[in-house]
């Protein structure tokens, strides 16, 4: 059951801990089980997706998009959510300016470093990050609230601590070199279903799971 799904996880979270549900490829009936349940935070990585389940859910729902979003695809993603928590590239974040810019609205994003071992996830080196720090955080309408993680897929516990210690590092770093930030540079997102504990050891303020609620995929 969804529902006891939720309340096992809420009982070891601590309460400062946002929790993302990760709703990708679930149907909104199962969304409506975690929602009857108390959950109102989803995140989805897929911008149809997102667009085709937002108005069949209530309208107290915080949606976050948690995947990579390509340019071409932002109007099925920005009018609707409350963060961007995959931005991994200056590209994106030009882009997501400019929508922002012709639309009157302030977009709230996260920079997501490139963490694990694969080459072929997305995301920014720690040089990057510092970069779109230093000379891109004026941008009129995005607001960068923190980083955002994905550590190598191992079942290696070391390795995956070595990843979380790295952002964290990193976050730390960055809130220390520019206390102008950290009033809205607060945000740390790692952590999934199978290393979420280690995450929070490490400082995660939200946490993205997806299997240990809804279960496998439906499709």
């Amino acid at each position: 059951m969804v529902s006891d799904n939720l309340k096992a996880l809420y009982e070891k979270l601590p309460s400062a801990v946002k929790l993302v549900a990760v709703s990708k490829f679930h149907p909104v009936s199962r969304l409506m089980e975690a929602y009857d349940a108390g959950q109102r935070v989803f995140g989805e990585n897929r911008p149809q997706e997102l667009a085709a389940k937002v108005p069949q859910m209530p309208a107290d729902v915080e949606w976050h998009f948690i995947g990579h979003l390509q340019t071409n695809k932002l109007k099925l993603v920005l009018p609707y959510v409350s963060l961007v928590q995959s931005v991994d590239s200056l590209h994106l974040l030009e882009a997501i300016d400019k929508w922002g810019t012709d639309n009157g609205k302030t977009v709230d994003v996260l920079l997501e470093l490139h963490l694990g071992a694969e080459e072929t996830k997305h995301g920014f080196s720690e040089d990057e990050i510092d970069y779109v720090i230093s000379s891109e955080v004026e941008k009129s309408h995005v607001r960068i609230r923190g980083l955002m993680g994905m550590a190598t897929n191992t079942e290696d516990e070391g390795v995956i601590e070595a990843d979380f210690a790295r952002i964290e590092a990193l976050f730390k770093r960055i809130r220390e070199a520019r206390p102008e930030l950290r009033e809205i540079f607060t945000e740390l997102s790692i952590g999934m279903s199978g290393d979420w504990p280690i995450a929070v050891r490490h400082g995660a303020t939200m946490v993205r799971i997806g299997t240990d609620i809804f279960g496998e995929r439906e499709y």
